[in-house]
């Protein structure tokens, strides 16, 4: 490999960026696509899929054949609230390959008994976020229902352009909270992102099928980065407007 490209490779794995490798097997040379790098063609087409998939591969394109390997950050979730959700969503997450972490203020809430074998923060999200900033290979859910908790890891998340930004809550309780983080300097743009209610329709009831709506919509969001949703899939309508407490 390209000394060049290896430098800058490794400053985009350490910098939790996505970045492709791209060689040419005609002529072996090596350059690299970050994500959000403008290419052309089919080549670019090829580079897109690449990014939401993470899959690397040979390809074809304007007469040429080109190797893509794939360096994506491993998603991982950041959820704020060690409530009853959480200790369902956080062991699903882990199967799926989702690193997970815990934040809640709540000295009773986050202990090592509820959350066994989680990184597991009993700190307000602002210490524990400064020490550890998110990203946009991060999803956060916040499930306390307290916008004392809550409101600045939103604000934290836009601000960031997490993949995915859930808040539990009913559309009543929402609109409150969109006046709570205009007033924090979000945009109208940014607070459209949040998934709230949260979670995908699937008629969950406990807090186990509430998490499986949460995961299945924020492993939703991650694979149809790139897409117009409406026009690949079936709409993801929202949940829990009902679990307003």
């Amino acid at each position: 490999m390209d000394p060049y490209a290896l430098k800058t490779l490794n400053a985009e794995r350490r910098a939790r960026r996505a970045a492709i490798l791209v060689t040419d097997l005609g002529d072996g040379r090596d350059r690299i696509v970050r994500e959000g790098d403008q290419v052309a063609g089919d080549l670019g087409a090829a580079i897109a899929r690449a990014f939401r998939t993470g899959n690397s591969g040979s390809v074809e394109a304007e007469g040429r054949n080109f190797f893509l390997n794939a360096h994506l950050p491993q998603p991982r979730l950041v959820v704020i609230g060690a409530v009853h959700i959480s200790q369902a969503l956080a062991p699903m997450a882990r199967i799926a390959g989702y690193p997970v972490e815990i934040i809640d203020p709540r000295t009773a809430f986050a202990t090592p008994d509820r959350f066994p074998d989680v990184a597991l923060h009993a700190e307000w999200p602002e210490d524990v976020l400064k020490r550890q900033p998110l990203d946009s290979y991060t999803a956060l859910a916040a499930v306390t229902h307290d916008p004392k908790v809550d409101d600045f890891a939103l604000k934290a998340a836009l601000d960031a352009n997490c993949f995915y930004v859930g808040a539990l809550g009913s559309r009543k309780t929402h609109a409150k909270r969109v006046e709570r983080l205009l007033a924090l300097g979000a945009s109208a743009d940014q607070i459209a992102r949040i998934h709230a209610p949260i979670g995908l329709d699937i008629g969950a009831a406990s807090p186990a099928e509430i998490a499986v709506a949460v995961l299945a919509q924020a492993i939703h969001t991650f694979r149809s980065r790139g897409f117009d949703a409406s026009a690949s899939a079936p709409k993801s309508k929202s949940i829990l407007e009902k679990h307003d407490a």
